[in-house]
Order: structure tokens, then C-alpha cells, then sequence
């Protein structure tokens, strides 16, 4: 017998176990040559190079500081090439983003901004420097094109999308803070159990309340010789 039809939204769907990583994304080209010279002009590193006789080939390249890279090559899509649109790229400073990305020898929009959600866009940066608000385009030899967007504080769940050395600094900083507030009431412990926990919250986008309490279970954890 068949199952009823449920609504969306009726029951919830089970809590996720296993981590789903968007690794790469394949984007179609005409030539693969041109298009390597030119993501390499724009400082994304070479991955690999990859050849399976003359009707197959896949380079994979990754944009500085991304967990994700793309493919393109002969034989592994049959997309158009240039078909690819608005892939986007995010970035902590539009402004010098798109500075270097011209003196790199990509052909960058103007800045544009939009006032709200599905609004018209408007010329400039967002007036008031609103995080995820200010935008650029690019566009690869073959026209697929790549969507510059300024994000400076993150949605709540978002986390980040690289840690590099200013992030990981801010990062510990901020555990400094909170741990200096909870260290209190936690079990006697090592701080460097406590930030680690917490900062790996707060890298998955975790509130700094709820990364103050994952630190606290870890190192109560810690202390009982198991695991939180």
C-alpha cells in the first residue's frame, strides 16, 4: 500500500549525519589552454591537468582562499561552453577585490548594489555597507560569468567561507572574550580544549552563546576521559 501524501513542511526531515561538501563545479569552455592562461593570470592555483588520450581532458583550479574549485576541460560536460552563469565569489572587500582582479586582466562591472531582496540594482556600493549587498561581474574568454559579492558579517548558521590568518585571528579573539566570561563555571581545564570547541562552533556559523556552551560540554567531556 501506498504511503499518504505528506506537505512539505508536515513532518521534519532527518537531522543529517554525514558532511556534504560542495567540492567542484564543472564549467563548459571552448578552449582549454585560453581558459587556463586566464584563470592563471588571475592567481587561481593549477590543481591538476589531466589527459586521457585527445578527447578527454579535465584541469581542476581553485580561487585563492576557496574550499571549492572548478573543472573544465574535453569530455566532461556537454553543457555550452559560456552557458554557466552568476557563479558566485565571495569577498570581504568588493573594492580592492575588483582592483586586483583588473590589474589581473579581468574586465570587472562597476560596483552595484541592491536596497532589498529581488530589488533593481543600483549603481555604487550599498550606501550603508550592508554585508551581502554589494556586487560585481566578470566574466572567463568564453562568457561564463562569475558574481563578486562583499560579505563582511555572515548570516547566523553561515559560518565562513575560509579561514585564513585575519579570520583565524578574529576568531581567537573572540574566544578569548567569551572564555574570559564562562571560564568561571566551566570544569577545571586546559584553554586550549575550550577554544578549540568553541572556535570550531563558531566556524560552522554557531552563535557565540551556543559555541560557549559546545566549549564547556567539550571540556567537561575532556575531563571525564570521553568524548562531548
Amino acid at each position: 500500500m501506498s504511503s499518504p501524501l505528506v506537505a512539505i513542511g508536515e513532518v521534519a526531515p532527518p537531522t543529517a549525519t554525514v558532511d556534504l561538501k560542495l567540492e567542484v563545479v564543472v564549467i563548459p569552455v571552448a578552449d582549454v589552454d585560453r581558459t587556463k592562461r586566464f584563470y592563471e593570470r588571475l592567481g587561481w592555483r593549477v590543481d591538476g591537468d589531466f589527459t586521457n588520450g585527445p578527447d578527454w581532458r579535465a584541469v581542476q583550479m581553485t580561487p585563492p582562499g576557496s574550499p571549492c574549485s572548478i573543472h573544465f576541460g574535453k569530455g566532461i560536460t556537454a553543457a555550452e561552453p559560456g552557458s554557466v552563469r552568476n557563479l558566485y565569489l565571495t569577498v570581504s572587500d568588493l573594492a580592492t577585490a575588483r582592483t586586483e582582479l583588473i590589474a589581473r586582466g579581468a574586465d570587472v562591472s562597476e560596483p552595484f548594489h541592491f536596497t532589498s531582496i529581488g530589488g533593481a540594482p543600483l549603481p555604487g556600493l550599498h550606501p550603508d555597507g550592508r554585508s551581502y549587498s554589494s556586487y560585481a561581474t566578470f566574466s572567463d574568454p568564453d562568457g561564463n560569468s562569475w558574481l563578486l559579492q562583499e560579505i563582511t558579517t555572515r548570516l547566523p548558521g553561515r559560518g565562513f567561507s575560509s579561514l585564513d590568518v585575519a579570520t583565524l585571528t578574529a576568531l581567537l579573539k573572540d574566544a578569548e572574550h567569551v572564555h574570559g566570561q564562562h571560564a568561571q563555571t566551566a570544569p577545571k581545564h586546559d584553554w586550549s580544549d575550550w577554544y578549540a570547541a568553541y572556535i570550531v562552533a563558531r566556524a560552522e556559523g554557531r552563535t557565540a552563546e551556543d559555541a560557549a556552551a559546545a566549549g564547556t560540554r567539550h571540556v567537561d567531556a575532556t575531563a571525564r576521559g570521553g568524548r562531548p
